[in-house]
């Protein structure tokens, strides 16, 4: 496996600093007293205006995706050509979330794997057969610190038996500065985006809730919460392959999320899970197989 970063095209937003005009005073004439009347924007004291130029009462939705389906709510627009097929989204996601993980591991930066990519880890370190997308999470610092260094990045990836050369970018929405759910259109902070086909991997920042009961509670956008000692110390493990990072309570976080059922259940999905395989396998695939496992005992 090679990955390289193609460049950093120019970004949508960057770092800004600057204010709105605060109004001219009007003559005493106008105001009728000796002392001028200031007109002021309310922005001009909202440290995302001043630093980002975002105003939180016109936020709109940064990702936009061709439709709302199980389908086509899991393309980015912008390189959505047409659905693909079964076999082409789970070889595009595999080497995908491998790019991703290899990227982050290259440059230090911190991510794990999360929501239902955790539970595929879980079952059997890989993607889960019926998933349409992929879920990392980041801490707020990280998250930070792409946008400063990594917004609008075009990173390469090959592997050694492929000639293929797949292309990522890495977009970091410009309202993950606003760490509060706000109109609710930007709960996504950043994807990991295949250009070729539209498909990603979603990545969501975690910020500290400043609660004086509960100083140890992190939470993205859309409400999940973890307690730090859930979280940390980050678990060293392998996904698809590559090196990757799970939460410490990895157990705690997928039962606290999806109930203890998810851990247990063996049909989910129009899928079965077949222990001695360590595999889900369709439905459709279950009527027309034989399988035999290693103590001479057939599946048929």
């Amino acid at each position: 496996m090679q990955w390289r970063v193609l460049a950093a095209v120019p970004a949508f937003w960057s770092v800004v600093t600057f204010a709105l005009p605060s109004g001219s005073p009007r003559s005493e004439s106008e105001a009728g007293a000796s002392q001028p009347v200031v007109q002021t924007d309310p922005t001009l004291e909202d440290p995302l205006w001043l630093n980002y130029g975002l105003n939180a009462s016109a936020e709109y939705k940064y990702f936009h995706e061709p439709g709302r389906d199980d389908i086509l709510g899991h393309y980015d627009s912008r390189y959505f050509k047409e659905p693909v097929s079964d076999s082409e989204r789970a070889e595009t996601l595999t080497h995908m979330i491998r790019a991703y993980l290899n990227f982050f591991n290259e440059k230090e930066l911190e991510t794990w794997i999360a929501h239902g990519t955790l539970l595929g880890w879980w079952w059997n370190g890989k993607i889960l057969p019926w998933d349409w997308d992929m879920d990392t999470q980041v801490p707020d610092t990280t998250l930070a610190y792409l946008g400063d260094h990594f917004n609008q990045t075009i990173v390469e990836y090959t592997t050694p038996d492929s000639p293929i050369i797949r292309q990522y970018l890495l977009d970091i929405n410009p309202w993950s500065r606003q760490r509060e759910r706000g109109q609710g259109h930007n709960i996504i902070d950043a994807r990991w985006i295949d250009i070729h086909t539209g498909l990603y991997i979603d990545i969501t920042g975690l910020s500290r809730l400043e609660l004086e009961d509960h100083p140890d509670i992190w939470q993205c956008k859309n409400f999940h919460k973890y307690r730090l000692i859930d979280l940390y110390p980050l678990r060293r493990t392998y996904f698809e392959g590559v090196p990757a990072k799970v939460p410490f309570a990895y157990d705690q976080v997928l039962m606290e999320e999806y109930s203890d059922k998810a851990l247990t259940s063996t049909e989910f999905h129009n899928h079965t899970w077949f222990p001695e395989l360590a595999e889900w396998v369709s439905d459709k695939d279950v009527a027309d197989m034989t399988v035999t496992l290693s103590d001479g005992r057939i599946y048929d």
